[in-house]
């Protein structure tokens, strides 16, 4: 049979804002080691008797989940985008039915994008003891060792042997206040849901049937529908939306026969906090995790990230203080769950730091807010080889390019002009343009805007080659 990996990469990381947000999750940010989580997660699975992954992933992230592959050398199954979140029964059906299409009886294994695991060698011999299992026609998941009493997971109970290492599902358990919690994890029988599951396409396209009917008839229709778009599976956003909003864990493992449970001690951790990435991060001899430019003084147990500025701190405890160029939080480490509350409290004033860092990623590159004022705006514009802004003017300000590093193509009405090192060029207000970098290192222009509106909505676009709205 055919195994192929799926790595689900639909999370937004609001606990971990301000350094996770909309438009770069967690899942995209090298948190833990020199990798971005959704590529360790990617290296991890790639076995060699597999398929290359199937990814699926928010539309909007869809470039920059391309671009990280590229960076370490993989080329996906597939890169299937989601219109819209519809939890993990409806892609675990949209990863069955595409494996199903190359081999009915293929193997998934299904993975959330932004979880570390320690320890690799101990994760591949559960996933072989699962794969079998799976082959067997089982639904199978990992039961995680639990390490202490924690209250914010969901057990699982097991229950009789099946086989070599996995065992039949007795139960799975709510998430447990701190008595029940410590009563399940001196029991010796239950696990942690981490929520990783493997299964053969068919069996889930069953159990799903039988007990979610709602959800395999609109991914398959979005599936058949899916428009294919370079390197992209889009599947159909009406057929999709009409998918039911239900997590694997309610559509089938709490009402399947099938469900198994493989136990396993593989170091693992879900990110979910700043504390958590506290616990798995190096820290000094005061418990101290410190990154950037910071400086302390009798301070203990506490995660400091300082982005740009300087941060020092004095005589504080389990502190987590994060720094980046738009945003400070400042919270205390036992709370560090509740942070998800302030970013809904942002969302709800409709503020941009919850979605958009400071730089902002497009297609073709990025571009950084240095400076604004009174009818003045400075950015820092990095256009890829090969990347292009495709023609389009403004109503109402008129722009300065200073090449600073790399190759521009400017074109302005009909002139095409290439500027160098230390060119620079002006836009006169409502003059059709077009940028491109057509060398083979990074273009990194400054452009100044000026006049009398400039906001990012005084654009009119005549080219689209990205096929998003958001290219400009």
């Amino acid at each position: 049979m055919t195994i192929f990996p799926v790595i689900l990469s639909g999370g937004s990381g609001t606990r971990l804002w301000p350094l996770s947000r909309g438009s770069l999750p967690k899942q995209l940010l090298a948190l833990h080691g020199e990798h971005t989580m959704i590529q360790e997660t990617v290296a991890r699975v790639r076995l060699p008797d597999a398929a290359a992954p199937i990814l699926i992933c928010n539309d909007d992230h869809r470039f920059l989940v391309a671009e990280q592959m590229k960076e370490i050398g993989l080329a996906p199954s597939a890169i299937v985008l989601e219109p819209m979140g519809r939890n993990t029964a409806p892609a675990a059906a949209v990863a069955a039915l595409i494996a199903g299409e190359k081999d009915p009886h293929a193997i998934v294994a299904l993975f959330p994008s932004d979880h570390v695991v320690a320890d690799e060698p101990a994760f591949r011999a559960a996933l072989a003891i699962a794969v079998k299992a799976a082959e067997a026609g089982n639904i199978v998941t990992f039961g995680l060792e639990p390490t202490a009493p924690e209250t914010g997971y969901g057990y699982i109970e097991r229950g009789d042997a099946l086989g070599e290492g996995a065992f039949t599902v007795k139960a799975f358990r709510e998430k447990p206040n701190a008595e029940v919690a410590a009563e399940y994890v001196a029991s010796g029988n239950y696990y942690w849901n981490g929520g990783m599951f493997v299964f053969r396409a068919d069996v889930m396209i069953e159990e799903l049937d039988k007990f979610a009917p709602g959800v395999i008839p609109a991914a398959r229709e979005a599936v058949a529908k899916a428009a294919r778009d370079l390197d992209f599976i889009r599947l159909d956003a009406t057929s999709f939306a009409t998918a039911p909003n239900i997590s694997i864990d309610y559509a089938v493992m709490e009402k399947t026969a099938r469900a198994a449970v493989v136990p396993c001690s593989i170091g693992w951790n879900d990110v979910g906090s700043w504390s958590s990435l506290w616990e798995i991060r190096e820290q000094d001899d005061a418990g101290n995790v410190l990154q950037g430019d910071v400086v302390v003084h009798d301070t203990k147990g506490s995660f400091v990230h300082s982005e740009r500025q300087l941060t020092a701190m004095v005589g504080v405890e389990n502190l987590v203080v994060i720094a980046t160029k738009d945003a400070i939080l400042v919270a205390d480490k036992g709370h560090a769950q509740d942070v998800k509350a302030i970013v809904d409290k942002l969302k709800a004033a409709d503020r941009t730091e919850p979605m958009e860092h400071t730089v902002v990623f497009r297609p073709w590159g990025s571009y950084e807010v240095v400076d604004r004022g009174d009818n003045f705006l400075v950015t820092a514009i990095m256009i890829k080889p090969g990347g292009r802004i495709g023609q389009h003017m403004h109503h109402h300000r008129a722009e300065h390019w200073i090449v600073v590093e790399g190759t521009a193509q400017v074109t302005c009405g009909d002139k095409v002009t290439i500027l160098h090192e230390n060119q620079s060029t002006f836009i006169a207000l409502g003059e059709k343009h077009r940028l491109e970098n057509p060398g083979k290192v990074p273009l990194r222009i400054i452009e100044v805007q000026s006049g009398p509106y400039l906001g990012a909505d005084d654009i009119a676009r005549f080219e689209n080659f990205y096929g998003t709205a958001k290219q400009d």
